[in-house]
């Protein structure tokens, strides 16, 4: 008798279909994707595949993303209950509305974003690439939306840019505080603290190294230490663990994101097999929304 491994395998053969899955997602389901990743690194996998399915593991956004810039394949999220709670406080009439009270700048956009609010910006950005896009506007300065923390940090990495925040955030890395980090540190003196933008500019005082997930993994792969203190969503550590064996990772154990385990091995073979939780793109807004994502990835 099949496993639900062996099944997904199986369909994943017969329908032509690609997993993709996040590096928050859950061990069981990494370990089953053809791709694991970030954001962005997902987004770039999604343009190069020629599977005619995509599985997307991960929340809804991301899925959303994987549609634009695929609109003639058949795109599934595993779970369309798995909403990004930072992409649900900006909407595409609050960002016509921004952009009608700051003349001269540009929309600036984090993937963390509904496909309705894609359409309405200028250039989409990564916690990868986000500092590199802001920095090469030719515009004055820039709307950032909706995360208040990546904008800040942006800010403050581009000061020759004039950058208006959104007050959205990530509520996983908002609830990262001084005194969790303060903690870690006292319990693992050893260990070089990384942290992800999406954190507070207090708790990012405290880091050694910040990065997106996927300059972690590279930082740790590389580096000659054996102990980190890692300021984002602990399904990072699964991926960290099998890519850096022998070395030892510590997270805010509060750190975890209910919609990014909503993905489990059941509810993949489940759309595998009947093709069901399709993402549904209206084709104005795939093709308004396409333009900044395309220059999101042109600049990875």
């Amino acid at each position: 008798m099949e496993s639900v491994g062996e099944r997904i395998v199986r369909l994943k053969r017969e329908r032509n279909a690609v997993i993709l899955a996040h590096n928050y997602c859950l061990p069981e389901v990494q370990d089953i994707a053809d791709y694991v990743g970030d954001s962005l690194g997902l987004s770039v996998r999604a343009t190069e595949t020629d599977a005619d399915v995509i599985v997307f593991c991960g929340v809804t956004f991301m899925a959303e993303t994987a549609k634009i810039l695929n609109p003639g394949k058949t795109v599934l999220i595993p779970d369309p209950a798995a909403v990004c709670a930072m992409a649900q406080m900006c909407s595409p009439e609050q960002i016509v509305s921004a952009k009608a009270a700051n003349p001269g700048k540009e929309v600036v956009g984090y993937v963390n974003s509904t496909a309705s609010c894609k359409a309405e910006m200028d250039v989409c950005c990564t916690s990868s690439n986000a500092v590199d896009i802001v920095s090469s506007l030719k515009s004055e300065g820039a709307v950032f939306v909706p995360d208040r923390n990546l904008g800040s940090y942006v800010a403050s990495r581009c000061p020759g840019k004039d950058i208006v925040l959104w007050q959205g955030f990530c509520p996983i890395h908002q609830s990262i505080s001084v005194q969790q980090v303060r903690e870690l540190k006292a319990a693992h003196p050893g260990a070089e603290v990384l942290a992800h933008p999406e954190c507070r500019a207090e708790v990012l005082a405290l880091a050694d190294v910040i990065g997106s997930t996927e300059k972690m993994l590279n930082h740790c792969r590389e580096s000659s230490l054996d102990e980190f203190i890692v300021l984002t969503e602990v399904g990072m550590r699964h991926r960290l663990e099998v890519n850096c064996p022998g070395k030892r990772f510590h997270f805010p154990e509060s750190a975890m994101c209910g919609a990014m385990k909503m993905a489990t091995l059941e509810t993949v073979e489940s759309v595998l097999s009947d093709l069901g939780n399709r993402v549904e793109l209206p084709e104005e807004v795939v093709e308004r929304a396409r333009r900044p994502v395309e220059r999101m990835i042109r600049r990875s």
